[in-house]
């Protein structure tokens, strides 16, 4: 990624979106300012989007690489949207930005060394309750072990309708449900909200968390999992994310598959 002019200004910016720190929390507009104020105006111009990795002006979105960990990256509307509260995710044609994040994927792969197997690939979205910044931004990163292991252990129990995931994920008991399909076509948003009781009245109390899924019979999909706040915790699924490592990528196939 090639930077331009103003890199000092730049570096000031993306230091304040390492989440949890005493400065994002001073803040909570730093990813707002780093997409409105520096990609969107690179691309509109100079046609490159820095210091974010991709801008998609049709689409509505941004992918900027976090400075916590080598590979994740976050995908971020380029309309102010602050979180999964804002009711205009829900709205009839809706940008599908988890569906957007799942392609987005592929910078991860790339810092990586490779493609990485869906079952490893996952999108979070945090609580209002659990982030650091007004602006949604969906998190793109590997899946924990163990909450690749608990997955595969409990698959035969998550079918297509919400029900509670029967072994916990990091301490925390998720709902969870499946949807087919290599692509996202449907919109975790609409699924949490149209699916769990109550959660279209409180979406900011609820985190969304999507891995990808291989079946026995080689067929792709997702588990989508989802879980409210209470007074113990703030619902934060990227912590079912792995910041620090991801499995070695697939051996380099043409019958490789994503």
């Amino acid at each position: 990624m090639r930077h331009k002019r103003g890199s000092a200004p730049l570096a000031a910016a993306l230091a304040l979106c390492l989440f949890g720190s005493a400065t994002a929390h001073a803040d909570p507009n730093a990813l707002w300012t780093i997409v409105h104020d520096k990609c969107v105006v690179d691309v509109q111009q100079h046609h490159e989007p820095a210091p974010c990795s991709r801008v998609d002006l049709d689409g509505g979105y941004a992918v900027l690489k976090d400075i916590v960990g080598e590979r994740q990256y976050l995908l971020i509307p380029t309309a102010r949207i602050a979180g999964i509260e804002s009711p205009e995710l829900l709205d009839p044609g809706a940008t599908n930005y988890f569906g957007a994040a799942w392609q987005a994927r592929s910078f991860v792969e790339q810092n990586a060394g490779g493609t990485i197997a869906r079952d490893w690939m996952s999108l979070a979205i945090n609580s209002a309750l659990a982030r650091t910044q007004n602006q949604l931004h969906i998190h793109i990163d590997c899946l924990r072990a163990d909450v690749h292991e608990a997955l595969r252990s409990a698959a035969g129990a998550i079918g297509p309708a919400w029900a509670p995931l029967p072994v916990p994920l990091v301490g925390h008991t998720y709902w969870a449900m499946t949807v087919g399909g290599a692509d996202l076509d449907a919109n975790p948003f609409v699924l949490l909200a149209d699916g769990l009781e109550g959660a279209r009245a409180d979406m900011g109390l609820h985190t969304l968390v999507v891995v990808g899924t291989t079946d026995a019979a080689g067929r792709p999909g997702f588990v989508i999992l989802a879980d409210r706040a209470d007074a113990q915790t703030g619902a934060g699924g990227e912590e079912l994310q792995d910041h620090d490592s991801c499995p070695p990528p697939l051996p380099a196939t043409p019958a490789t598959a994503k």
